[in-house]
């Protein structure tokens, strides 16, 4: 089975080739350097880009592979949650394919490839949790079996990648905020206390009340005129922003039967998170088995959607129509 899979969600035009569940290729286009000076993600800006880069992106993925279009078997693509435009593109390029090469459509939802870049790692058991940090979505995925997922906690506000970004933009860092505030976070001491987020019982989660405990630090000190390092402010973020998903975490495993917990979305790259998630296991939860994404994985990408779309494909056979619409926003739960 010959999957060419087509990620479009957000800011990164990517397309992948899957031949069962063996990565081929794993093209993504970057659009870092257009966003950059404004701080975030322009939708229109990246739903332009999108437009200009699919067909380049889907000829280097195909040539990578060396793989034609005649030996194609699904085209997959993202439905949602994501940038209703960026979606549109993706979206369509798979109905044109589709249509040209009568090919069947694999609608995937975008959370549920970032669950499944899990999937090139280990296989799943089950019971299994899944922590989905990104930019926009901070919640507990609960699975019982393949395909079915469970939204036992999630954000009240902000993500935790969400406040990253305006962590890093207050302290004029540039974006994305995850990865510089992670490097940072090394580099500096967590001298500052700030308040542990929501640190309740719930499996829920809330970082406004975080982010702007930052913003009011560091306009106190300079109210002051109390130098500070930038270093130290981006430890003493991260120190707390990873702590109460260590907490929550410890919390749900407490409470709930699981076998294997698996990180997704973006801020699985971040680096105190992984040290943090393998030292709560090997400590307190040797009977749990952690998958952690490969870095390349970690962030929007296609691949993750093929292999999800593979599962699909293998459980249940149904296949999305050349009238589906993308959804801007969309439960996992109703995947």
């Amino acid at each position: 089975m010959i999957i060419l899979a087509i990620e479009s969600s957000c800011d990164d035009t990517s397309v992948a080739i899957l031949k069962d569940k063996e990565l081929l290729s794993n093209v993504v286009s970057s659009q870092i350097a257009f966003h950059n000076k404004y701080g975030g993600v322009m939708p229109e800006l990246a739903s332009r880009l999108h437009v200009e880069k699919i067909t380049y992106v889907i000829k280097e993925a195909l040539e990578i592979a060396n793989v034609k279009l005649e030996d194609v078997n699904y085209i997959a693509f993202t439905q949602g949650p994501g940038l209703i435009g960026s979606l549109h593109v993706g979206m369509q390029a798979a109905k044109t394919l589709a249509l040209l090469y009568n090919l069947p459509l694999v609608p995937v939802h975008h959370l549920a490839g970032h669950i499944y870049a899990n999937r090139f790692e280990k296989e799943f058991q089950f019971p299994m949790l899944a922590l989905v940090v990104s930019g926009g979505h901070t919640e507990f995925v609960y699975m019982e079996d393949e395909l079915k997922f469970k939204i036992i906690g999630s954000t009240l506000d902000d993500a935790i990648g969400e406040a990253y970004d305006k962590v890093a933009r207050v302290l004029g860092l540039g974006y994305p905020g995850g990865p510089i505030i992670d490097k940072l976070a090394h580099e500096g001491k967590a001298i500052y206390p700030l308040p542990l987020p929501k640190n309740d019982q719930s499996f829920d989660f809330s970082y406004s009340g975080l982010k702007s405990a930052v913003i009011n630090l560091i306009h106190k000190l300079e109210k002051r005129n109390e130098s500070y390092l930038k270093e130290d402010i981006a430890s003493s973020f991260q120190k707390v922003a990873v702590e109460i998903l260590i907490k929550k975490t410890r919390h749900v495993l407490n409470q709930m039967p699981v076998k294997m917990i698996a990180i997704a979305g973006g801020v699985a790259a971040n680096q105190e998170l992984r040290t943090r998630m393998q030292e709560l296991i090997n400590k307190e939860f040797k009977n749990v088995e952690l998958s952690l994404p490969r870095l390349s994985l970690c962030g929007d990408n296609a691949a993750m959607i093929g292999m999800c779309a593979y599962y699909r494909i293998l459980n249940n056979n149904e296949f999305g129509s050349l009238d589906c619409s993308a959804l801007a926003t969309y439960s996992i739960e109703k995947f």
